[in-house]
């Protein structure tokens, strides 16, 4: 199984290059939609900025899904660099934002890309790598007699309980490490009392 990695937590960075200044941040984001709004909250918080520039990349598969933006800067000089930092850092879900206050100096094409790059990856090292491991979702019902032991299995696997509603039966909702799953329904299907619902909306 593929090992993937992301940002440990959230970071910042700054230095000063040319009289500008670069304010690196770092922030894991499991899917595009999260890693839109830490740069919606970084592009709000840097709001007089001369440039707010940013790469993503999100998804835990063999091509996840990669974006960048230069936000002003010459093609390629900013967001490009930034990406190229994440990639070199080997992490996904992690987006990183690179801000900009112009101080009256041009940096060349060269330099720009100089100083965005190694803005984003210090900004990446301060932040730290965690694994991350695929999970999927997982609905299941059982009988509150079985409940010891169904709870017992899923702490063998890893496995993130999300949701638990009691009622006439106890219904759980799952996320369950993708290379366990099928392990984990012919372990559970053996349960008396136990029904597996499979997979359940993220929604």
């Amino acid at each position: 199984m593929k090992v993937f990695f992301s940002v440990a937590k959230k970071s910042q960075y700054e230095q000063k290059i040319q009289r500008s200044v670069f304010i690196g941040h770092a922030s894991p984001a499991a899917d595009e939609e999260e890693a839109k709004q830490f740069i919606a909250y970084v592009r709000e918080e840097h709001a007089e900025a001369t440039h707010n520039c940013y790469a993503y990349r999100v998804g835990l598969c063999e091509n996840p899904l990669t974006y960048y933006n230069d936000h002003g800067e010459p093609s390629g000089t900013a967001g490009r660099p930034i990406l190229s930092a994440i990639l070199k850092a080997d992490v996904t879900n992690t987006v990183v934002v690179v801000t900009r206050y112009y101080g009256g100096r041009k940096l060349g094409v060269r330099g720009l890309i100089d100083a965005y790059h190694t803005t984003a990856a210090i900004t990446l090292e301060q932040a730290g790598r965690i694994e991350v491991i695929p999970r999927v979702p997982l609905a299941i019902v059982c009988e509150y007699s079985e409940l010891d032991q169904v709870n017992y299995l899923l702490s063998q696997y890893d496995t993130v309980i999300n949701n638990t509603d009691y009622k006439d039966n106890v219904f759980h909702e799952l996320l369950v490490p993708e290379s366990d799953y099928a392990a984990i329904i012919a372990q559970l299907s053996a349960i008396p009392g136990v029904e597996c619902k499979g997979h359940v909306s993220s929604s």
